[in-house]
């Protein structure tokens, strides 16, 4: 289901494709994020995703008037999942409202992995 906003001249149309690449872009801009991971772990690992299959690892559901977004991600060891989590939440949220106008329902963070020695 695409994201419809009226507007004064017309309709605007946006792909959940776009709200997912804008929600993994803010999300790894984020300090403790090592990157986005697939959504499926594979023998117990996490695929850590390169910048341009960032949407592999977000999930974008239209509801209504609302999105709702889930984030798969790989955080850096040492830092506190939780702060990491919440900073993350909210920086996707303020993103997408911003750039759509449309209320962000939920913001849900799984984290896939911890990796050694390359958190921000």
């Amino acid at each position: 289901m695409t994201l419809e906003i009226n507007l004064s001249g017309g309709r605007l149309t946006i792909a959940p494709e776009v709200l997912a690449i804008m929600a993994g872009v803010s999300a790894t801009e984020c300090y403790g994020i090592v990157g986005m991971a697939s959504r499926k772990i594979k023998d117990g690992i996490a695929e850590l995703l390169g910048r341009d299959n960032l949407s592999r690892g977000v999930e974008v559901k239209i509801e209504g008037n609302t999105i709702r977004v889930r984030l798969y991600i790989v955080v850096g060891y040492g830092t506190r999942i939780s702060e990491v989590a919440n900073n993350v939440m909210e920086k996707v949220k303020y993103t997408l409202q911003e750039a759509t106008g449309v209320e962000v329902s939920r913001v849900e963070i799984y984290v896939q992995g911890v990796k050694v020695g390359e958190h921000q």
